[in-house]
């Protein structure tokens, strides 16, 4: 791209900003803050509950001395357990911290309300400090009886009575919504009114599939939006390979997918085979405990097929290093730790990795614990190093025409260059590995040996088999407090942005309360007794009342629950990096519905890998744009190169991929809109998509205006919008005919070819216009 052209560009891009703002109106990024529910944050509840009004206070200011890491424990002192916390204290015995019923008796009173800098706890070196109010609950729950209660998440889900709506105007379309509106009525609000059938649509569409409705879609729904209508919308998108695609491109985060290994000479992996299994998986709506199963221990299962055997891939997602110099056996330990902690983090909510070096801080898990866990991924035979790129890091299978048209038909195995595909999987040593604790968590420093097992305070592993089919029969087993819960949440957090449980990564002391905790669990055992189908309990979630209603809302309810954490509304939510191109793409029919394959190499900044890539070399060393409608394939397929991830993406909050990620983080930066404003692709979609309306509706530039406004944010424009859009179209028109931007260097942006027979100054100020389109606050939004 020339001097000159950037010069022109940068204008463009000014005026182009300035029209957004037109349209657009700025949302604030939810914000997840564990908040205790039930107890505003500067009163005191009648009746003190542990769970939601004293634990949350004893783990952020006193588990770090005093909690469940018996190695930190200062003054003897626990507070984690009433049996730590009702004992007598100091040398004579003649104290307690706690005397459940006597506040006046219970030094932890005293010290917490002291003036003495040598006694108050906290203590002032420790930066933490008890509000009034926190000390009036600490004080008021003593004198109630100091009660202490397991840690909620800990506890199995239990039956729930499904709250009774006896208003006059009743509210509601199933259980969820009797749940919800039971929790606006003890915060004093109501439900906002149902979204429009565009916005419904729109918000279904783009949750389920990744994708925008089409313009005959919204035709379709606007003139009959009935609830029969709506229903058949759900099944429909659900049984889309759009759905499947959709839902892998979260799961890659989970299982931290990339195309390359990492470290510093992050070479090439082929890893793209598994991919297509998710996909696969998602389309048949397998079992999520049979989706688990097989990606924690499909080559264990009994005669395992090939197609169990792929799944296990899941857990050779880790990165590998290549780098001379390093020590095999340490970086080998940090894979096993990597395997542990996306255990944790995906299918239990827990943060294990806090329990390596010592016992964990806040939540009942040892050290042992931890190892234990540790011991079911250790007997992999695997190096710790690889000796080059072309090295194959063991153990893998092989992927070839005869497995494909055995049994592995859905892998897209036609796009590969390799008759043979190499897929990294899990596999069992014949003499299993002793597993020891590592002191401090380093790799060579061993102490006592373990053996395969789980936390009791979780749940007893019993009689299972001591591998990881065990685990996977362990996570599944009825009575377990956390499986059901954490995967209902996630799905909870796909169709509302923000989770019942807002820390969807930690369920544990330190994580967010549940807003709705009866909800959870009505989810949760739902979700189990109805064969773990999570097709029914998203189509579930899309027919109550609370999904369908408006974000609109008058101010005293956005003051009331700014995070709208009592879905007394929906939240507006900006798509995610993956929707935000491929709605560009659908918005001009460029995009590639391909399924399956190889990863591809679309549009990005020249030179970036060049910049930072180390010393290897090999296939990742620099980049290479992908041959024909390639480029436009969905971004589940972008090329993952885990040193340089794709950088639009990044952008728009994706996950790194360097591990296990359940909930990207939230951000509005200015280097989102300059990405909008010059990435090629966007600029390419803007202009094929004017093309296509120019070539519809010849000089007719209003309906071509309302036509590319109606694809881009689901509704049409009106009057005052039409008139901004075509003065904004009149004054690019007058710039590109005085010359100041320049027709042809503009056009030459991306590879699609432009129509000889069109009025190229006319298709440069449509194509600007279409442009600021996508450029829209609305356009980036789910609706």
């Amino acid at each position: 791209m020339t001097m000159n052209l950037m010069n022109q560009l940068f204008k463009v891009v000014s005026v182009v900003f300035a029209c957004c703002l037109i349209f657009s109106c700025a949302s604030e990024t939810e914000k997840t803050i564990a908040l205790a529910d039930g107890a505003s944050l500067n009163s005191v509840p009648e009746k003190i509950d542990f769970t939601f009004h004293v634990k949350p206070i004893l783990s952020d200011r006193c588990f770090i001395c005093h909690g469940p890491d018996k190695n930190a424990v200062e003054g003897n002192l626990s507070l984690h357990s009433a049996e730590e916390a009702y004992k007598a204290l100091g040398e004579l015995k003649d104290h307690a911290a706690i005397v459940p019923g006597d506040a006046s008796k219970s030094s932890l009173v005293e010290r917490i309300n002291s003036n003495d800098a040598n006694l108050i706890m906290p203590p002032p070196e420790s930066n933490l400090v008890l509000e009034d109010f926190e000390k009036e609950i600490l004080e008021k729950w003593i004198e109630q009886g100091a009660e202490y209660k397991t840690h909620w998440a800990f506890i199995p889900p239990t039956p729930q009575e499904v709250p009774e709506n006896n208003d006059e105007q009743a509210w509601g379309n199933n259980e969820i919504d009797a749940f919800v509106l039971n929790k606006m009525k003890e915060k004093g609000m109501s439900p906002s009114d149902r979204a429009s059938s565009e916005k419904l649509l729109r918000r279904i569409t783009f949750d389920l599939t990744g994708l925008p409705p089409t313009l005959e879609q919204l035709q379709k729904f606007a003139a009959d939006p009935s609830e029969e209508m709506y229903e058949e919308v759900i099944d429909s998108l659900l049984l889309s390979i759009d759905y499947a695609e959709n839902m892998a491109a979260e799961w890659m985060d989970i299982a931290r997918y990339a195309d390359t290994h990492g470290y510093q000479d992050d070479f090439e992996r082929t890893m793209w085979p598994w991919r297509d299994w998710v996909i696969h998986a998602f389309k048949e709506n397998m079992p999520y405990d049979q989706f688990v199963t097989y990606q924690l221990a499909g080559d264990l299962m009994p005669n395992a097929n090939l197609e169990q055997i792929l799944a296990t891939g899941f857990n050779r997602n880790h990165k590998i290093t290549a780098e001379g110099g390093v020590i095999p056996e340490e970086y080998r330990v940090e894979y096993v730790e990597d395997r542990n902690t996306t255990l944790g983090t995906a299918f239990l909510g827990l943060t294990l990795e806090c329990a390596r070096c010592h016992d964990h801080k806040y939540d009942p898990i040892s050290q042992k614990e931890h190892f234990q866990f540790y011991s079911f991924f250790n007997n992999i035979p695997e190096k710790g190093l690889l000796a080059n790129a072309a090295e194959l890091p063991e153990p893998y299978i092989k992927v070839t025409p005869k497995e494909v048209d055995d049994i592995l038909g859905f892998i897209n195995l036609e796009k590969s260059e390799m008759k043979e595909v190499p897929v990294m999987v899990m596999k069992e040593m014949d003499k299993p590995r002793n597993t020891y604790i590592l002191e401090r968590g380093i790799y060579d420093q061993y102490g006592e040996e373990v053996y395969p097992d789980t936390p009791e305070s979780i749940l007893p592993f019993n009689d299972y088999p001591k591998n990881r089919l065990g685990l996977a029969k362990w996570l599944f087993e009825d009575e377990h407090p956390l499986t059901a819960r954490v995967a209902v949440n996630r799905l909870w957090q796909r169709m509302f942005g923000s989770a019942i449980v807002a820390s969807s990564f930690d369920f544990g002391n330190q994580g967010s309360l549940p807003t709705h905790p009866e909800l959870l669990d009505y989810l949760a055992i739902k979700y189990k007794n109805e064969g773990w189908d999570t097709r029914k309990m998203l189509k579930y979630i899309a027919m109550s009342e609370a999904y369908r209603q408006d974000t609109k809302a008058p101010p005293e309810k956005l003051e009331q629950d700014p995070e709208n954490k009592y879905l007394a509304r929906a939240s507006r939510l900006r798509l995610s990096s993956e929707a935000i191109r491929d709605q560009a793409l659908a918005f001009s029919g460029l995009l590639n519905r391909e399924v399956g394959g190889p990863s591809v190499k679309p549009y990005q900044p020249e030179g970036i890998w060049e910049e930072t890539t180390g010393g290897g070399g090999g296939s990742t060393a620099s980049y290479t744009l992908s041959e024909g409608d390639d480029v436009y394939r969905k971004s589940i397929y972008t090329f993952w190169k885990r040193t340089v991830p794709p950088p639009s993406m990044m952008t728009f909050d994706s996950s790194s991929r360097d591990y296990c990620s359940v909930k990207r983080q939230e951000t509005n930066t200015p280097l989102q809109a300059l990405v909008l404003l010059n990435d090629p692709q966007i600029v390419e979609a803007a202009r094929v998509a004017a093309v296509g309306e120019m070539e519809a509706h010849p000089n007719a530039e209003n309906e071509q205006i309302k036509t590319l406004f109606y694809k881009a944010t689901s509704r049409l424009p009106n009057e005052t919008e039409v008139q901004s859009l075509t003065d904004y179209y009149s004054e690019m028109l007058a710039k590109v005919e005085s010359g100041e931007i320049s027709t042809i260097e503009y056009l030459s942006i991306g590879r699609s070819e432009v129509p000889a027979d069109l009025n190229k100054d006319k298709l440069v100020a449509m194509t600007l216009t279409a442009h600021t389109i996508l450029n829209l606050d609305e356009t980036i939004n789910r609706g």
